[in-house]
């Protein structure tokens, strides 16, 4: 490699650090590394190397379910920084397993939905996905008994029924795994598992 591109290389580098950290710092939260790709468009080894710098300079740790960061900034106008849009709600039915059901969502793909990994907002944390092309973030939250689909709220250019129709994939998914019949699935990772044990002990206290 000539001394001429290495600073272009370095320059590319230190804007994917910024283009990551805002990411987490955005969407706060526990991101999966397949996640956090997949919300960034950018290649695997590109984001490792990233990530990897940025834990040297604890700006961004590794945690159980993915990765946080360290460092608070300013709410970004981000997919997960804009008001939320309720698309459903529904009351899980009487007997239901709040931790069986999220154990059944959290971490895995359904569709063309990906797992992005757990956000958080003020007074409670949500599962994330994100569209296969791209598109918007599509959330779930549990409170109180009660299931709850949202998308960001649309900006100008934004098609409302592509998300709307990633929101009722989801929710179709989640009436699946309340159902009693639905087959056992493999418990969840260390972070989603901490996650749901947790909404299991709020819902019990509620």
């Amino acid at each position: 490699m000539t001394q001429a591109g290495r600073p272009a290389i370095a320059a590319e580098g230190a804007h994917l650090d910024e283009r990551v950290l805002t990411a987490l710092q955005g969407l706060s939260g526990r991101l999966a590394f397949s996640g956090l790709r997949r919300v960034l468009g950018t290649h695997p080894e590109s984001l490792a190397r990233s990530l990897r710098r940025l834990e040297r300079e604890g700006l961004v740790e590794r945690v159980d379910g993915g990765y946080r960061a360290l460092t608070r900034a300013p709410r970004v106008d981000g997919r997960a920084a804009r008001d939320l849009r309720s698309i459903a709600r529904v009351d899980l039915p009487p007997g239901a397993s709040p931790g069986t059901l999220l154990g059944r969502l959290a971490g895995r793909w359904f569709g063309t939905l990906r797992w992005v990994g757990l956000l958080e907002r003020p007074g409670e944390e949500l599962l994330a996905w994100a569209r296969r092309d791209g598109g918007e973030l599509v959330l779930l939250g549990l409170e109180r008994g009660v299931l709850s689909v949202y998308v960001p709220a649309p900006r100008e250019d934004d098609d409302p029924a592509e998300a709307e129709e990633a929101a009722y994939e989801l929710l179709y998914h989640a009436a699946e795994a309340l159902r009693p019949a639905a087959a056992p699935l493999e418990s969840p990772a260390p972070g989603v598992r901490s996650f749901v044990l947790g909404l299991t002990a709020n819902s019990r206290e509620n």
